[in-house]
């Protein structure tokens, strides 16, 4: 009974990627009869939907992979984001979070409840001060503007902190004792034990800032900057299996960072849901 429960609701939870792939394989006039309701607001009735294309085609694909320069653009231009976000993440928040989780301080405590008093503010709350910093330092509808801001996001160093604090005080000790500097200990006991730390923050930060569309929205304003994010709202429902192509394009870097990277990213929401 419990399998076939959880067999049930993996079901009700996989059924959108099914939606996704199977539309993506029909053609236009199928997927016309289909979700005519939709694309045409005179029509009368209820879209439908079938778990298998009647008449598969790869014609989708080959209009978004040969005949969309735009979208190799916009692709590239989410891959620059986000590495450069992941990049600088690395170089920012693991010494962040090593300081905050071995060193002692004064106002430690306090700047740290600041860090996730940060943490909890949504974009929307720190979109008009981005915004005149970003113009002050004349960054406004450029990748760096999009960057910058991302690369000291406080969620990362939050999740991390939890891994290096968790590193035995006795085993640093030891080593201080046999000669070892503060930069041996980062990068030769730190870095290898709070590894599955370093990296469920960063397959979490890919998850997000791949899919990221309110910065660009707020910040982008020349079309060739955009993001894949930006790309998929701005096709119309004429071109409905191209959105479906595009969609599964678009899902699949984020698919495969998920599996690759699944165990530590429980062990990170595990983490950041322990309190201090």
């Amino acid at each position: 009974m419990l399998t076939f429960l959880l067999g049930s609701l993996a079901s009700v939870a996989v059924f959108p990627i099914v939606f996704l792939a199977a539309g993506s394989f029909m053609g236009k006039v199928e997927l016309k009869e289909l979700l005519l309701p939709v694309m045409d607001s005179s029509a009368k009735g209820y879209a439908s939907w079938k778990l298998l294309p009647g008449y598969p085609t790869l014609r989708s694909y080959v209009e978004v992979l040969l005949d969309s320069p735009e979208f190799f653009v916009m692709f590239w231009n989410s891959a620059k984001i986000t590495g450069g976000i992941l990049a600088g993440q690395l170089l920012v928040g693991v010494p962040s979070a090593w300081g905050f989780a071995k060193f002692k301080f004064p106002g430690k405590k306090l700047l740290f409840t600041v860090y996730i008093a940060m943490m909890m503010m949504p974009f929307q709350v720190m979109m008009l001060s981005n915004y005149l910093v970003l113009d002050k330092l004349r960054l406004l509808d450029t990748l760096l503007g999009i960057i910058l801001p991302a690369v000291f996001s406080t969620f990362p160093v939050f999740i991390m902190y939890r891994f290096f604090e968790g590193i035995p005080d006795a085993l640093l000790e030891a080593a201080r004792l046999d000669g070892a500097g503060e930069l041996r200990l980062f990068f030769e006991i730190a870095l290898p034990l709070g590894s599955p730390g370093v990296i469920s923050a960063m397959v979490l930060g890919f998850l997000e800032y791949w899919n990221m569309i309110e910065q660009p929205m707020a910040f982008l304003k020349t079309k060739e900057l955009w993001p894949l994010s930006l790309y998929l709202p701005n096709i119309t429902m004429e071109k409905a299996g191209v959105a479906f192509a595009a969609s599964v394009v678009v899902l699949l870097p984020a698919l495969l960072v998920f599996m690759a990277g699944q165990d530590y990213l429980e062990q990170g929401i595990i983490a950041s849901a322990l309190k201090e």
